[in-house]
């Protein structure tokens, strides 16, 4: 009976065996072998991350402590660039306007999303039709959705406006008033989110085993109560993931906007990446620019890792 102790002992017959170094060479480089396959495939993903996601970043947090041409002569302005963060209105009006955008967004894209898969998960017909349909939108891209959206809530001949003023009442500046743009800008969002939320919940209805609604059932709780206290908590491991992707999509949203309103009138939807791209691109300050999407990094972080705390948290007293 022959036990390998290591690249370089082996036992045999209750002997110790110390290999020959030749031997002990070519057990090493077996070994290592090994252990480099795996690195051999994560090495083509590393490499672009490390090249789009780890080094823009490092570059964006040590442009935020520059000034001027910082490709060509960048000057190094310390802590100025947050500093004016603080008495820049611009930046508070967009970080405003970016929080009524997601609390617009993402808790009713979800709400509508859940209500829409509890409706669909039951049989009756032109189910998969209906799933197709509510789904359809996501796949469409931003500037499709801009678009549409912008013919539908043109003021001279879209189709909302034409129903109203069909119906005898005045025609409403959906894009144009500073009141209505945010508005309409939630709805497009919502036409196009509501069917990614409604397929994850879906699938997580889907999961949930009908044995416990069936002893809930014999239990004597009724649809609310077995929703309320079966399906709803099994859902929040989906819950917690729709929440942070809706959030991550709803900071990032820079197309739709850019098209559909172009961040006004004046700056009623301009949120912070669109400032930030204005910034950056237009008016060629690109340390400012990289100190606001250092801020907005560091919320989104914060943010993130609250929701997860609050998450486990839950999940512990359950």
């Amino acid at each position: 009976m022959t036990a390998t102790l290591g690249p370089e002992t082996t036992v045999a017959g209750g002997k110790t065996i110390v290999l020959p170094p030749k031997r002990r060479e070519r057990r090493w480089g077996q070994v290592a072998r090994k252990k480099s396959i795996p690195y051999l495939f994560l090495l083509p993903s590393g490499t672009l991350f490390l090249a789009f996601s780890l080094i823009p970043i490092g570059a964006a947090f040590w442009f935020s402590f520059n000034t001027g041409a910082l490709a060509v002569n960048p000057r190094f302005a310390g802590l100025a660039n947050y500093e004016k963060i603080v008495q820049d209105e611009l930046f508070w009006t967009a970080l405003r306007n970016t929080g009524v955008f997601t609390l617009g967004t993402v808790p009713t894209s979800m709400a509508i999303g859940l209500l829409l898969a509890v409706l669909l998960n039951r049989p009756m017909p032109g189910r998969v039709i209906l799933r197709t349909i509510f789904f359809a939108p996501m796949v469409a891209s931003g500037v499709g959705v801009a678009v549409v959206m912008s013919w539908i809530f043109n003021y001279d001949y879209g189709v909302v406006d034409n129903a109203i003023a069909a119906l005898g009442g005045n025609r409403v500046p959906w894009l144009t008033s500073p009141n209505l743009a945010m508005v309409t800008v939630v709805l497009a969002v919502l036409w196009s989110r509501i069917g990614f939320c409604m397929v994850l919940y879906l699938a997580a209805l889907q999961s949930v085993p009908e044995s416990l609604n069936e002893a809930a059932t014999l239990d004597g709780a009724g649809a609310w109560k077995r929703f309320r206290y079966v399906t709803l908590p099994l859902l929040s491991p989906t819950t917690f993931f729709l929440l942070i992707i809706n959030v991550v999509f709803s900071l990032q949203v820079f197309d739709l906007l850019f098209v559909l309103t172009g961040g006004g009138p004046g700056f009623a939807t301009t949120v912070l990446v669109q400032y930030v791209f204005r910034t950056a691109f237009a008016q060629g300050n690109m340390g400012y620019a990289s100190a606001i999407g250092v801020i907005f990094t560091l919320m989104l972080i914060a943010f993130t890792l609250l929701r997860y705390r609050s998450s486990r948290k839950s999940e512990d007293v359950i």
